[in-house]
């Protein structure tokens, strides 16, 4: 991706992503963006807490979930590197007492969740707050009965699964799984705002959950700063968007940095079991998920914590990192990536805008909400801002030269059968030269403020 398209891309996101805050009704969300492992963007909208109007920063921690699937993944990994494990050795060899069965599921099993084991135990009232998360013999427990279904039959999901292998790294290395991982993994990658569970030092900035708005019809604040204790090592994790856009980049193959070697990183990214049972096309590895979005593949990892979901994608073939972070039950981190990923793609196969295009960006109104102009090469592109993917079926505009009185006029090139395919666009100038409406065939688009009067004025005066 050229420097002019990607800085394009980062100026538009936040602006497509603003948008999608006040549309949603989100308490709040973080994003960055690393390019070749360097943080190129990181910005925060909306609040930390919601009820007391906490503004929310890019220096606030939030619980990750699930990513803690990866940090655990790259320490079996680098164990053995040091030649303490294989990944074919069984959990039984490194961690004793558990059913026969369970202790023959492999460490590569238990890494990409097709060793059988239950998900969450016969009560996971630890996600709904009702019950503390486990201890360890509250794991063992749970897997006393074996597992539920035949090993290597199928991918199966199980945050027991990755409680055993924090267990084997602790029995490996003899120390507290928190501690290990906080100097081996997270201390070595270089990371200085994440930490393996909660509780969170009080001086450190913590995002709050918060409930959906649903069935209360307003949302609450939901602490999220329980520790996860023998559960850390599947879902402990606490960080922010920036640590999280940085680590994962490092686990791309050609980076320069990384506390795996490259085989390790290939071996970890690497697609393993495909989720069959999913509308979504996507795969699990060691630690990873992965899938495509159009031509672009892409790995990474989701997290889901009482009132947070957030999510992290590695594009490899680009260099590009996408982290998003939301502090809501029902939070659109997940289809916000995949937004993040169209935008980038968009422009790194158009490049930036032309001088010809350059004075067609910004955001217009009407009775029927916002419109986005957004210049990629020397081509314009219609976008809707409340939509997650906001180029779907975008109308595209063939920019001419200036016109008479002020005008830049161009021609709707490409939309759909009911658009404005083949008709005018122009922008309208003011007696200052500032652009003050665009036209788009017929419709007329006009500014935010403008547009709220008029709709004032007619509708509720």
């Amino acid at each position: 991706m050229t420097p002019s398209a990607l800085a394009a891309a980062l100026r538009y996101i936040p602006s497509w992503l603003e948008h999608q805050m006040r549309f949603s009704e989100q308490p709040g969300c973080a994003l960055a963006i690393t390019h070749q492992g360097k943080l190129v963007l990181e910005c925060a909208f909306g609040h930390a807490d919601a009820v007391r109007g906490v503004a929310l920063t890019p220096r606030h921690r939030f619980r990750v979930a699930s990513h803690s699937k990866s940090f655990t993944a790259v320490g079996i990994l680098k164990l053995r590197e040091a030649g303490r494990l294989q990944l074919d050795d069984p959990i039984g060899r490194h961690v004793a007492g558990l059913h026969p069965r369970v202790a023959s599921a492999t460490l590569a099993q238990l890494l990409s969740h097709s060793a059988g084991l239950v998900r969450d135990g016969a009560d996971a009232g630890q996600w709904q707050d009702r019950n503390p998360f486990l201890d360890e013999a509250a794991l063992r427990a749970d897997l006393a009965d074996g597992p539920v279904i035949e090993p290597n039959s199928r991918f199966k999901y199980s945050n027991h699964g990755y409680g055993l292998l924090g267990l084997a790294i602790e029995a490996i290395t003899g120390e507290r799984y928190v501690d290990w991982i906080a100097r081996e993994v997270v201390a070595a990658a270089g990371l200085s705002e994440t930490l393996p569970d909660a509780p969170v030092p009080d001086k450190l900035p913590f995002a709050r959950g918060h409930s959906a708005k649903l069935p209360l019809g307003r949302r609450v604040v939901i602490p999220s700063d329980n520790p996860t204790r023998a559960l850390a090592s599947a879902t402990g994790f606490v960080s922010t968007a920036a640590d999280l856009a940085r680590f994962y980049a490092q686990l791309s193959p050609t980076s320069r940095k990384s506390v795996l070697s490259v085989g390790s990183r290939r071996e970890m990214l690497r697609r393993q079991w495909r989720d069959a049972h999913s509308v979504i096309e996507r795969w699990y590895g060691l630690g990873t998920m992965s899938g495509s979005l159009a031509d672009w593949d892409w790995v990474g990892h989701t997290g889901g914590f009482q009132g947070t979901i957030t999510r992290t994608v590695l594009v490899p073939a680009q260099g590009l990192s996408v982290s998003v972070l939301t502090n809501a039950a029902d939070g659109l981190s997940h289809g916000w990536v995949d937004g993040c990923l169209h935008l980038l793609r968009a422009h790194q196969r158009h490049g930036g805008p032309s001088r010809r295009t350059a004075a067609w960006a910004g955001r217009w109104w009407s009775l029927w909400g916002a419109t986005d102009l957004l210049p990629v090469g020397d081509r314009v592109l219609v976008a809707n801002p409340a939509l997650p993917n906001p180029l779907m079926d975008a109308s595209e505009i063939e920019v001419a030269a200036k016109g008479r009185q002020g005008q830049e006029t161009g021609r709707i090139t490409l939309a759909g059968g009911f658009a404005s395919h083949g008709e005018p666009a122009r922008l309208v100038r003011n007696g200052r030269g500032q652009v003050a409406e665009v036209w788009l065939g017929g419709t007329r688009l006009q500014p935010e403020a403008q547009v709220a009067r008029e709709l004032t004025r007619r509708y509720a005066g």
